[in-house]
């Protein structure tokens, strides 16, 4: 287990867990941004198939609300990889007991929710702000994502 004191004061009270978060929010937003365009490219091929059959089948219901349903649970899935990255962080730096709980608080602090009723060893408090920061972003993204898709359904473009 991975385990670093600090000095609780001053202003460089929080290098390690800055650190730590800064790297975890470089590798979470490379996860969904090669996630994002992973589904893009997926979006792309079957736009490819379908356009022999015509765009009206493209757009029509049953197909856009598919479209949006597994965009949206894939971004799930994504959320999902990223909060376990961070849960394996808190367990390896001993700023949590478990791997369950460092589950459960990594899933809150990401959505912001931030009432689990768990909390980081002192020193890598700041962790769980960093994180609900990295959350908020990745969020944005995932929203963008699925409003730009919308958006193309909604105006009968292709894909």
């Amino acid at each position: 287990m991975l385990r670093f004191r600090l000095k609780m004061s001053g202003w460089n009270a929080w290098d390690s867990s800055t650190l730590w978060s800064l790297a975890l929010i470089a590798l979470t937003i490379m996860i969904h941004a090669v996630g994002v365009v992973l589904i893009v490219l997926t979006l792309e091929r079957f736009r490819a198939r379908l356009a022999p059959v015509g765009r009206l089948l493209l757009v029509s219901s049953l197909v856009a609300i598919g479209l949006i349903v597994g965009v949206a649970v894939t971004l799930v899935v994504l959320h999902g990889i990223e909060c376990v990255a961070w849960a394996i962080v808190y367990v390896k730096l001993g700023a949590l007991p478990s791997p369950a709980d460092a589950l459960l608080y990594s899933v809150d602090s990401m959505t912001t929710r931030g009432s689990a009723g768990l909390y980081l060893e002192r020193q890598w408090r700041m962790m769980g702000a960093l994180e609900s920061g990295d959350g908020m972003l990745l969020f944005g993204v995932s929203t963008a994502s699925l409003f730009y898709l919308m958006q193309r359904l909604w105006k009968s473009e292709a894909l």
